[in-house]
């Protein structure tokens, strides 16, 4: 039986889902909505983000006095360490992700412990384009794999999305809903594993009948 989202209890899996787009009426606002619903629909919980909170200045070393981090680094930095798993629906800027969101994980990432490392991630996009902006998605996967963000495989693109949403903000095509529900609730699924089977992160030193080294359990 399917678990409702009116349950409470620490069993749940919860996530930071957030537009990495600052438009009002943005296509991809629109997407992290709706996967956001999809996520309560299916027990989950979500804590929704406004870009605008994890805003930062330029990134300069120079200003990295003191130990100094921007409100906005910090900001992400708690929010991404106090929920399991996050998603971003992301633009597409020339090819590539926006500059105010990479500068935002480049702040984010001089914390130490570093907080995207073992954390899993889903990334999304919405374009009125043919390729819905998943060449920007490709971009953005690469800083957040070399930080050690688990990065779900199946990235979802929604093209032509300026005509993809019914006016409840659900997608017009059943077929392409279907999809993006079925993606969403495989990504909770392997979330949910992930938090509550902490086994599994044994099992590749385990099966070839080798004793973790010490090195190996400090990871752990």
């Amino acid at each position: 039986m399917e678990e409702q989202h009116t349950h409470s209890g620490q069993g749940h899996t919860s996530f930071l889902i957030f537009s990495a787009s600052s438009r009002s009426g943005s296509l991809n606002t629109r997407l992290a909505k709706l996967a956001a619903q999809v996520i309560e629909k299916h027990g989950g919980t979500v804590d929704f983000a406004d870009m605008a909170e994890f805003d930062c200045p330029t990134f300069n070393q120079d200003l990295e006095v003191n130990n100094y981090h921007p409100d906005g680094a910090e900001a992400f930095r708690k929010r991404i360490l106090a929920n399991d798993a996050f998603i971003i629906a992301s633009p597409e800027y020339n090819g590539s992700m926006p500059g105010n969101l990479k500068n935002i994980i480049d702040w984010t990432s001089r914390f130490r412990p570093q907080p995207f490392h073992q954390h899993h991630a889903l990334l999304m996009s919405a374009s009125p384009s043919m390729a819905g902006g998943n060449r920007g998605l490709w971009a953005l996967r690469v800083p957040f794999e070399h930080l050690g963000t688990r990065v779900y495989p199946d990235m979802f693109s929604l093209a032509a999305a300026h005509e993809a949403f019914n006016d409840n903000g659900s997608l017009k095509n059943e077929l392409l809903a279907k999809r993006f529900e079925d993606n969403l609730v495989a990504f909770k699924d392997l979330v949910e594993a992930s938090k509550h089977y902490p086994c599994i992160k044994k099992a590749w030193v385990e099966f070839l009948g080798e004793k973790p080294a010490k090195e190996t359990g400090r990871v752990e």
